[in-house]
């Protein structure tokens, strides 16, 4: 939003309007992000919907964007290191069990993602800053387990800790929770027996054939095979900079490990006739799937967050395929929230093994982005008493969030609902996701925000972390005009 004329009108179509506040503030932030789509359209018309690279390019171009993928040498290691080379085959399988082809590569949004932690020493050190795209939902499983370690597992055994401990993470500390972090997922993966962690060298290793398409970085993995977790540790904190450097590819080089370490039969298994791979396609980029959620959170690729395995459809009838459900309670948690999928009726139900983790810590996947909730208190979930009132910590993982939003919970009191007697969808569109995220683990908590104003972290936010400051204005001075509007009423 540009001009003061353009807010005024706003404000008056909030006036005569029956929409919320946030509803129209979701159609102001879509037409920027309509406008910053429409700036990137060159950039994209370079990648196919697949995120190949598109063969219509000039020579001087194919050398930029070589450029731009490259791996700066001191992020690549030496084929005397002692790693198994990629074979055509194991890349070829890495490959559709994947995207479900050879010939899909990851575009540049994915291949420029990394683990880059937020300044040391900060109120968000222990936190990484997560892409927009289809890699944030690694990124933040990720965190998630990052602060596993930092608040439970890492910390001498202390058994609740405050906030605090969170804003005096050092640079070696940031290093120490990430490879732990990485480390806990993969071993995980390989069934607390084995792991594997890939790393890229300066030689190819094998000569494609015509069924693959060439991405000058697959062909360059060496695979290090593990059979105890902390020599593993040891080796991902030694190489720590392969995952967190800029042009490293670290996310990409994170997943290649998490895949072999589970291996390619096992992933079959997991998966079942809903989910053929991990990653789908969604406006010309990848995204992961629920499988590839539910594997580094729980260590199996199940596609689906229901409990257990459903064998029988409707009427009772046996199913070709059972679907795969989870199996386990995991450390770290899920929770789901999408307006639109609720809409339509869509909306899948989350089981209690993933609803109630082991540790208070979840994995947000609220319309579509992601977030990390959870907190300091261990107990949280295995005395009930606690859950009457108590505080969770929100990070989103994007650069315009600089604190860790704290949200006070209360299960007992229910005057969120109060006034507002129009029905559940009424309630849909009056309240921020972020408080129907949580009130599907806490049915009708009330929520108090604690003086952040709820729209800043959702409906808006992500796409006003990258807004001009003019966009920003019109965010609290909309927010102004409904405090005032809530009094008057």
């Amino acid at each position: 939003m540009d001009t003061h004329p353009e807010l005024l009108q706003t404000m008056k179509r909030l006036e005569s309007s029956k929409l919320s506040y946030i509803e129209i503030l979701q159609e102001e932030v879509k037409k920027s992000q309509d406008k910053h789509q429409e700036s990137r359209k060159s950039e994209d018309e370079s990648e196919n919907g697949a995120g190949a690279t598109s063969g219509t390019k000039s020579r001087g171009q194919v050398a930029t964007f070589n450029v731009l993928y490259s791996i700066p040498k001191p992020l690549t290691i030496s084929f005397s290191l002692g790693g198994i080379p990629i074979t055509m085959d194991m890349a070829g399988n890495l490959r559709k069990i994947l995207f479900g082809s050879t010939f899909h590569i990851f575009n540049y949004e994915w291949k420029k993602s990394h683990f880059k932690f937020r300044e040391p020493f900060s109120d968000l050190s222990y936190a990484l800053e997560a892409e927009r795209g289809g890699s944030s939902a690694i990124q933040m499983a990720v965190q998630a387990n990052i602060i596993r370690y930092l608040l439970f597992t890492g910390n001498n055994g202390t058994e609740s800790i405050c906030l605090q401990y969170l804003y005096d993470v050092s640079p070696k500390k940031q290093e120490e929770a990430l490879a732990a972090a990485l480390s806990d997922i993969l071993w995980s993966a390989g069934k607390s027996q084995s792991g594997s962690v890939c790393l890229v060298s300066t030689d190819s290793y094998f000569t494609p054939s015509t069924e693959y398409k060439v991405d000058n970085f697959t062909e360059r993995v060496q695979l290090f095979k593990f059979s105890e977790k902390e020599t593993m540790q040891k080796f991902i904190y030694e190489h720590i900079q392969c995952f967190k450097e800029e042009g490293s590819h670290g996310v990409i080089l994170f997943l290649y490990s998490l895949i072999f370490s589970r291996t390619i039969d096992r992933l079959r298994e997991d998966l079942d006739s809903t989910t053929p791979h991990l990653l789908r396609s969604s406006l010309g980029n990848f995204v992961c799937r629920q499988a590839l959620l539910n594997l580094m959170l729980t260590g199996r690729a199940s596609p689906n967050v229901f409990n257990g395995n459903i064998l029988y459809d409707d009427q009772g009838s046996p199913l070709p395929v059972p679907l795969h459900g989870v199996l386990i309670r995991s450390d770290v948690g899920y929770l789901h929230w999408n307006r639109e999928l609720l809409q339509h009726g869509k909306l899948p139900m989350v089981g209690s093994m993933l609803k109630t983790p082991k540790l208070p810590i979840w994995l947000c996947n609220i319309n579509a982005t992601y977030s990390v909730l959870f907190s300091t208190n261990s107990s949280l979930l295995s005395d009930w008493k606690m859950e009457h009132l108590f505080d969770l910590y929100l990070y989103s993982g994007q650069p315009a969030q600089n604190h860790t939003v704290i949200l006070t919970i209360d299960t007992h009191s229910h005057h969120w609902e109060e006034g507002h007697g129009k029905g559940e969808g009424d309630l849909e569109k009056r309240f921020p996701s972020v408080e129907m995220t949580i009130r599907t683990k806490w049915e009708g908590a009330a929520i108090d925000w604690n003086g952040t104003v709820p729209v800043f972290l959702r409906d808006t936010f992500y796409a006003v972390a990258s807004a001009p400051s003019s966009y920003l204005k019109f965010i609290n001075t909309l927010s102004l005009h409904c405090s005032d509007e809530k009094k008057d009423h």
